[in-house]
């Protein structure tokens, strides 16, 4: 399947780019399509990798061997991460040729460690989410929370897609993630996946997971952070801007990149549209939905929960402006709605929001009780976020 991704990359001549994105997301796929006519080098290649590993400055010998009309597109480096002294060489060239780049990885963590060339603000940031329900149309809810929105996985089969979300979490985000070195110790690493997906979308307690884990609470506390440079999942803090000391302010949430690998890991098949870990699902995917939104518009808004100790919640707040919270009900009650009344009269929010699987949209006072597919039609056509 082809997909229009939302995605765009416009760059004023030599103006360069760095494109990250987790592994299997679209981006090679997406550049090979955007940028059809440039010249690119791809270290996942083991030749070129090794070639260029040894001797970075390989890059700008064979560039400067091209013709003109070859360089007026950006050159694409993809899996840029690979080999961190290459960016010397990339520097150089835009410095002293005017040449731009795309510079494509999976993340900028071991570059940070390796003390590699960043191009000192010369290089604009894209992120590349997995798909959205603006860019395949999906309207089949089950389908989107069991095979989850990571392109290969999306378009394949049901019995192909957990065969190839089991291989996505043991070669890559364990196997890969070791053999960069960003964790010594795999059989810990391992265990705190297990962990893991027994806790997404829920409040971090470290020392519970460390205990699972058979390691300190500082080691989970970095196997987060791995997670976070390598674009596997994101921290979902607490709203503290107007604070309470009735407010839990402390521990964020942790939600992974895609809804399917976070299925995998829970060992969760969801087989209606019902039930709480249909619920979890649901809230985790409208996350995503929210994440790819807020980067493709560039709109830079916070993304936090509100909880009271009390145990009132809101499951997201946009900003100071809006709130959301998500069921995965068909009828919401009257009794869905505490925590967002609880947040509305604390901090009066310019709009609330249910988002729910009800048939129709309807107004509880002025709290908007929407049905998923209409709040993403909202959302995508910038009727949410201002």
């Amino acid at each position: 399947m082809n997909f229009n991704r939302i995605l765009d990359i416009d760059l004023p001549s030599g103006q360069s780019a760095f494109l990250w994105g987790a592994r299997k997301s679209g981006k090679t796929t997406f550049l090979k399509n955007k940028f059809p006519e440039s010249i690119r080098f791809d270290f996942l290649k083991t030749d070129t990798y090794l070639d260029f590993l040894k001797t970075p400055s390989l890059l700008r010998e064979r560039i400067l061997a091209k013709d003109e009309h070859s360089l007026h597109q950006p050159i694409i480096l993809d899996e840029v991460q690979k080999v961190p002294h290459i960016l010397d060489e990339v520097h150089w060239l835009i410095e002293n040729r005017g040449l731009s780049f795309v510079l494509c990885g999976s993340s900028a963590r071991k570059l940070k460690r390796g003390h590699a060339n960043l191009l000192g603000g010369r290089a604009w940031r894209y992120q590349m989410h997995p798909l959205t329900c603006a860019e395949t149309g999906e309207t089949n809810l089950l389908r989107i929370l069991n095979q989850g929105l990571i392109p290969s996985h999306y378009a394949a089969t049901e019995s192909n897609c957990r065969r190839s979300l089991k291989a996505y979490v043991s070669d890559y985000l364990i196997e890969e993630i070791f053999q960069e070195g960003l964790t010594r110790n795999i059989q810990a690493f391992s265990r705190f996946f297990d962990a893991l997906g027994h806790c997404q979308g829920e409040l971090i307690n470290y020392t519970n997971i460390a205990r699972d884990c058979g390691v300190d609470a500082k080691t989970v506390r970095e196997y987060f952070y791995i997670l976070e440079d390598t674009l596997v999942g994101s921290m979902l803090y607490p709203y503290s801007k107007r604070r309470s000391r009735e407010i839990i302010t402390q521990m964020p949430k942790f939600y992974l990149f895609d809804v399917g690998v976070g299925g995998y890991l829970s060992r969760r098949v969801i087989p209606e549209e019902k039930g709480e870990q249909f619920g979890r699902a649901f809230e985790h995917f409208i996350y995503m939905e929210l994440q790819a939104y807020n980067h493709y518009a560039e709109k830079d808004m916070d993304i936090c929960y509100w909880r009271t100790k009390a145990g009132h919640e809101v499951d997201f707040v946009l900003g100071d402006e809006i709130c959301i919270e998500i069921k995965g009900s068909d009828m919401v009650k009257s009794s869905d709605l505490k925590g967002i009344v609880a947040f509305k009269e604390e901090l009066k929010p310019r709009r609330a929001i249910i988002v729910c699987n009800e048939k129709e949209p309807r107004l509880c006072g002025d709290i908007s009780i929407l049905p998923w597919r209409i709040f993403l039609e909202e959302l995508w056509s910038g009727d949410i976020i201002k």
